[in-house]
C-alpha cells in the first residue's frame, strides 16, 4: 500500500466494537455492471495488497496481512458482495480479540474510498472494455486449448495398508515419548498436542504417497484410530515406566488409572481434582484432533494437487468452465491420451482439491 494511502487510512474515523468476532459493515451504491463491479474490486483489492481468497457470482473476498515480530499473519477478512447496484461491505477480525479499535471500519471506508477513486477514472467506453475483458477472463476466452498433454502417471492403485502401518507405528513411538515427557512433568498442553497432531498427520502424508490412498474419510477415521493408540498407550507406558522405575508393588492397569482419577489433576499447587483430569484428558484428545485433522486435510490437498501436472488441470477446468458435463470432460482428456478412468479421476480430485484448498483459505 502507498504512502499516500495510508496517510488517507489515518484520516478515517475509527468506529470501536466490542463482540467475540468483532465485525464492521455498511453499504453504498454504484452504477457499475456486475463484470465492472468485479474488475474494479479485484484492483482495488490489489492497490491494497490485499490477498484475494475466495471469488464467487456475487462476492469477492480478500485478507489483509500484516507483519509482527518478523511474521506474517492475517488480521482482517473483507468481503464485499453486489446484488442490483448494491455494494455490502463487511470487514471481521480474525484474531482472538473481543475488542476491535476501529481497524475493521478503517478497512471497509480505506476500501470504499480506493474503489470509488478507481471507478472514476473509467468513462463509459472504458467500463464496457473493462466488462468484455472481465467476462472473457470469467469465460476463459483467451486459454489456448493444446494439441497435446503431458503424458500420465503410471497408474498406481491405491493401498490403504501404508496409511494404517505408518500410523500405528507413529502412533506408539508418540505414546512413549509422551509417556516419559509427562513423567518428568515437561508437558506443555497445546503445544504437545499441536506436535502430535502434526507428526500423525505428516506420517499420514507419506503413507498417502507411499499407497496413493486419496480417500479422506478412511483417513481421518485412521487419524482418530491414531490418536486413541497415543493416548492409551500413553497411559500404558506411564504406568509400566511407574511400576519399573519405582519397584512398587505391581497391580493391574485398570486399578492404576483408578488411583490416577483418584489422585486427580495438580496443576503447580492447586488440585483440580478428578473432573480436572478427566477434561484435561478431552482437551488433549480434542486438540490434537483439530490440530491433525486440518494439517491432514492440507497435506492429502498438496498431494491430490501435485500429482497432476498444471496443464492438465487447466485443460480439464476450462471444458467446466464451458458447460461440458464429466462425460464429455473425460472425453476430452481420452482425445489427447489421458484415457484410463483412474488418471481421469485424479484430473477431478485435484480439481476439488483446489476448490477444497480456497475454502481451507477462507475458514483459517
Amino acid at each position: 500500500m502507498t504512502q499516500e494511502l495510508k496517510e488517507v487510512e489515518k484520516q478515517i474515523k475509527k468506529t470501536h466494537k466490542f463482540a467475540f468476532t468483532p465485525k464492521y459493515n455498511t453499504k453504498f451504491n454504484t452504477h457499475l455492471s456486475e463484470k465492472a463491479f468485479f474488475a474494479i474490486t479485484s484492483q482495488t483489492f490489489e492497490k491494497l495488497d490485499w490477498d484475494i481468497i475466495y471469488v464467487d457470482k456475487h462476492s469477492i473476498e480478500a485478507k489483509r496481512k500484516s507483519k509482527s515480530l518478523g511474521m506474517s499473519q492475517y488480521t482482517e477478512s473483507i468481503i464485499v458482495s453486489y446484488q442490483y447496484g448494491n455494494v455490502a461491505v463487511k470487514s471481521e477480525s480474525l484474531g482472538d480479540e473481543f475488542w476491535d479499535n476501529g481497524r475493521n471500519s478503517k478497512r471497509v471506508h480505506l476500501f470504499i474510498h480506493v474503489f470509488q477513486d478507481i471507478e472514476k477514472k473509467y468513462n463509459r467506453e472504458e467500463l464496457r472494455a473493462l466488462e468484455k475483458e472481465q467476462e472473457s477472463k470469467e469465460n476463459w476466452d483467451d486459454y489456448q486449448i493444446p494439441t497435446e498433454l503431458p503424458k500420465p502417471n503410471l497408474i498406481h492403485k491405491s493401498n490403504i495398508v501404508f496409511p494404517i502401518v505408518l500410523a500405528i507405528i507413529s502412533a506408539i513411538i508418540l505414546a512413549l515419548l509422551i509417556a516419559k515427557l509427562s513423567l518428568t512433568g515437561k508437558y506443555i498442553i497445546f503445544l504437545f498436542e499441536f506436535l502430535v497432531g502434526l507428526a500423525l498427520a505428516y506420517l499420514l502424508k507419506i503413507g498417502i504417497k507411499l499407497g496413493n490412498f486419496t480417500d479422506f474419510n478412511k483417513l481421518r477415521n485412521i487419524l482418530i484410530a491414531a490418536i486413541f493408540i497415543v493416548f492409551v498407550g500413553n497411559q500404558v507406558f506411564q504406568y509400566h515406566i511407574i511400576l519399573t522405575e519405582n519397584n512398587f508393588e505391581r497391580i493391574g492397569f485398570f486399578e492404576f488409572l483408578k488411583l490416577r482419577l483418584q489422585q486427580g489433576l495438580t496443576l503447580k499447587s492447586l488440585n483440580l481434582g478428578t473432573i480436572g483430569l478427566i477434561i484435561s484428558w478431552i482437551l488433549q484428545l480434542g486438540l490434537t484432533f483439530v490440530f491433525g485433522y486440518l494439517n491432514l486435510n492440507r497435506f492429502l490437498i498438496s498431494y491430490v494437487v501435485k500429482r497432476i501436472p498444471t496443464e492438465v488441470i487447466d485443460f480439464a477446468f476450462y471444458h467446466f468452465v464451458k458447460g461440458k458435463d464429466e462425460s464429455q470432460v473425460r472425453a476430452e482428456l481420452s482425445s489427447l491420451g489421458w484415457t484410463s478412468e483412474i488418471n481421469q479421476n485424479e484430473v477431478f480430485e485435484a480439481i476439488d482439491g483446489i476448490q477444497g484448498n480456497n475454502e481451507m483459505n477462507r475458514a483459517i
